[in-house]
């Protein structure tokens, strides 16, 4: 059980810019611009570590992740990533323990795209974005609240900037790191979601991000693990990748993420990755899209870049002198810090110290938390499970039909529950089966949830072939009516042209659930959207 916070560090002691510029000395400000990672379940002694580079090196913010075996450390080693019921206690206590080793107040980060939980256990969590992207346009007032929660969360666990959201525009179902976490494949429905997502977050005195620019969405390599290519002209990169990036430095936000990727349009023709590029930074984010705020690197441990770099210090660098601002999860911080000194300017670093302790008097400046206790999502996950269910496939009349049919239910999950099953089955007596069972009885209608273990394209989903035999036999040779809780990407996997009737729940919340089966039932009409291209 999460307790509630007792104390949330502030940034009350934050002096004014006019007056640190000229008490800082040129390599305590270079210390400002490092970000590295702060992992909620460390041991005692690489906390100790962390609490040294903190002192010794005048950083200027940590980012927080589950531990050394989860996120971008581990998609080589595979460790397992261990449970931790207290993480988010933990999490509160490292942040005061961090914060109190500093000389000045730290920037505390963290990726919350859907809440807390996409790192601490037992944390609010709120939809992937793929789901809020189903919402109509009237609900963006949902997204909003869910930005806003979010913030709130933050804020109550003293965090100050959360690295989201994704406005990538997803046009790759293949897409391997993208995918679930972006609004969707139309740019302008991205952008305006992102927008209420921006505002929400604004509103309670959180720092914002719009990230991976120059656009992460057509891409089918994981830039944890290589370096993705863009092979498009200018003049559709323009179109459609970084219009979201320029209609929301636009209307205004807090920092960009400039993500790995190799985009020759936008460098002229150079093929290195945009996070170390000027061209791209300088030359199209600042230039070109008069991005005046803080450029915030994507995480500088990840081998997109980092591989390609031996020498400790070179990357760090390279990725300053592009035009990163921030420097996230930077590994190498003494040989990082000593080779900016060496080769940068004091321009240089002024400009960039500047905009990093701009941000931290904003924060200052913020309306401070009242709560001690984090969000309940529940009653704003059930609005969005209404909104946003899709029916992809078929008509009401269908539907209503099959329900009073003599139909048996059939559920591919990995759960140890079916709330989608329990809440019909109050309405309408039907026979569960299992797998094997189901093509031996002749003349059923079958109902099928679908629960893909899997949110990512990778490992088709967490379906294994034989699963992937067995749904497409049942919806070529049965009258099916299907209901997919998980990534409708899956779909491109599926014969569902076959289908009955296809209905798009997203998440396997309960609530997502619940919902769902009224809507078989006949109590609720589907309203979602289909946010994806397939």
């Amino acid at each position: 059980m999460i307790s509630e916070r007792k104390k949330t560090p502030s940034m009350h002691n934050v002096p004014p810019y006019e007056k640190v510029k000229n008490q800082l000395s040129l390599r305590e400000k270079i210390g400002q611009l490092f970000m590295p990672a702060a992992f909620i379940n460390d041991s005692e002694e690489d906390i100790k570590v962390l609490e040294r580079k903190i002192s010794t090196h005048n950083l200027g913010g940590i980012c927080f992740f589950h531990s050394r075996a989860s996120a971008a450390t581990n998609f080589e080693g595979k460790k397992e990533v261990l449970h931790n019921a207290n993480s988010y206690d933990r999490l509160c206590g490292l942040i005061e323990r961090y914060q109190k080793i500093a000389k000045y107040p730290l920037l505390i980060a963290i990726d919350a795209e859907w809440g807390l939980a996409m790192r601490i256990e037992n944390a609010p969590q709120y939809p992937y974005n793929i789901t809020l992207g189903a919402l109509s346009d009237h609900d963006s007032d949902l997204i909003e609240q869910v930005g806003k929660q979010i913030a709130k969360d933050c804020k109550v666990a003293g965090i100050h900037w959360n690295f989201a959201p994704c406005v990538d525009i997803n046009s790759n179902p293949n897409n391997p790191v993208i995918g679930y976490r972006s609004f969707g494949s139309d740019k302008n429905r991205v952008t305006q979601k992102s927008w209420a997502f921006l505002q929400g977050t604004q509103k309670e005195g959180i720092l914002t991000t719009i990230k991976h620019f120059p656009g992460h969405g057509d891409t089918a390599i994981d830039s944890h693990l290589g370096l993705p290519q863009i092979e498009k002209s200018l003049d559709d990169l323009l179109a459609n990748e970084l219009y979201p990036f320029r209609k929301l430095i636009d209307k205004g936000v807090d920092s960009v993420m400039v993500g790995h990727l190799s985009v020759p349009a936008l460098s002229e023709g150079e093929r290195i990755s945009s996070s170390v590029s000027k061209k791209i930074i300088k030359g199209v984010l600042r230039e070109k899209l008069g991005f005046t705020g803080v450029v915030v690197s994507d995480a500088l441990n990840m081998h997109a870049v980092s591989k390609d770099y031996e020498k400790k210090g070179d990357l760090e660098w390279l990725a300053f002198d592009a035009g990163n601002d921030m420097l996230c999860f930077a590994e190498h911080i003494e040989e990082g810090i000593e080779t900016i000194l060496k080769r940068a300017t004091e321009h240089q670093v002024e400009e960039s110290f500047e905009r990093i302790w701009k941000l931290k008097e904003k924060v200052k400046s913020s309306k401070k938390s009242k709560d001690s206790a984090l969000t309940d999502p529940l009653p704003l996950n059930q609005k969005i499970a209404q909104g946003s269910l899709t029916l992809f496939k078929g008509d009401k009349s269908q539907i209503s039909e099959f329900f009073v049919s003599d139909f048996i239910g059939l559920s591919i999950s990995r759960r140890p529950d079916n709330p989608f099953f329990d809440e019909i089955r109050a309405h309408k007596a039907f026979e569960s089966v299992v797998p094997s069972e189901v093509m031996a009885y002749k003349n059923k209608n079958v109902l099928l949830s679908l629960f893909p273990p899997e949110v990512k394209p990778n490992h088709d989903f967490g379906i294994s072939e034989e699963e992937f035999e067995l749904i497409n036999n049942l919806l070529r040779y049965k009258n099916v009516v299907l209901y997919l809780f998980g990534n409708p990407y899956l779909l491109n996997k599926l014969d569902w042209k076959s289908a009955s009737s296809v209905v798009l729940a997203y998440q396997d919340f309960r609530t997502f659930q619940e919902t769902a089966a009224a809507h078989f039932i006949g109590q609720y009409e589907a309203q979602g959207q289909l946010s994806v291209n397939f």
